[in-house]
């Protein structure tokens, strides 16, 4: 692959089906089900507060990113926030991951946010060579959700 094949943007409603088979290899705590994606992805791609990247070789998506800006209290304005990152396994260790999380905090510089954050329990190497650092523990709680 050279650098010339890989291209960054906004996704757009064209993107929907490999961004879902991306997000189903990403998973593994939850199976992502089409409806819910479907259901998500037009207003994701609509929010002023979030941005979602995808990475693309020779026009096929093979990797994307999907963060957010929100206010805080604690840190004096906005923050940013990465809730997806997922690159192809075969397209691994070629930049892509490096390339989407650099022009995410290209994006929220611009919305004036004081840091970046991501929760994760892989790639320490990778975000540690990015200039991330470990801060806190993640914690969660399930929720049953009532329809």
């Amino acid at each position: 692959m050279t650098s010339g094949d890989l291209k960054l943007r906004q996704a757009e409603k064209t993107d929907a089906d490999q961004i879902f088979a991306l997000a189903r290899e990403f998973a593994l705590t939850f199976r992502p089900e089409r409806q819910a994606f479907d259901d998500a992805f037009p207003q994701l791609l609509e929010n002023e507060d979030a941005l979602l990247l995808v990475a693309t070789v020779e026009g096929t998506v093979r990797g994307y990113l999907l963060g957010f800006t929100h206010l805080t209290l604690f840190a004096n304005g906005r923050i940013a926030w990465v809730e997806e990152a997922m690159i192809e396994s075969a397209y691994r260790r070629h930049g892509i991951g490096r390339m989407l999380l650099e022009e995410f905090e290209t994006w929220a510089r611009s919305r004036d946010a004081g840091y970046v954050a991501l929760a994760t329990r892989r790639a320490a190497e990778f975000y540690g060579a990015l200039g991330f650092e470990v801060s806190a523990t993640y914690y969660r709680k399930m929720l049953t959700v009532t329809k």
